[in-house]
């Protein structure tokens, strides 16, 4: 195993390929405060419940910190944590393209009717 597939952690991507969970996470980074279950819920017009156990998972992977105080369990996003999973991401797959790395330029030519490149 590479560095490339260290990177990819599976879990992580799956919980964020869920479009709610990604609606729930913008809801808290916006938010910028701790924020309480009834508070994403409110802010997203989505079911307590849900949001809950979405809170929950994106928690699991990492994403989240959940710190309950009495029965109220507040969720913050761990930016570090997940920018540096990102950023790891990113690097590993630069270091495998084409050159040794550098960001590959994916232009695609285009063409007037008169055959000009664009």
């Amino acid at each position: 195993m590479d560095e490339l597939d260290e990177r990819f952690d599976t879990a992580l991507f799956k919980a964020l390929a869920d479009p709610t969970r990604c609606r729930l996470l913008t809801c808290l980074i916006r938010c910028g405060r701790p924020c309480s279950v009834t508070e994403v819920a409110a802010c997203c017009a989505v079911d307590f419940s849900v949001v809950a156990r979405h809170l929950a998972q994106l928690a699991r992977v990492g994403v989240l910190s959940a710190h309950k105080r009495g029965r109220t369990v507040w969720y913050e996003p761990r930016y570090g944590h997940l920018s540096g999973v990102l950023r790891g991401l990113a690097d590993a797959v630069e270091g495998w393209c084409p050159g040794g790395g550098g960001v590959v330029d994916v232009t695609v030519e285009t063409r007037t009717e008169e055959g000009k490149a664009t």
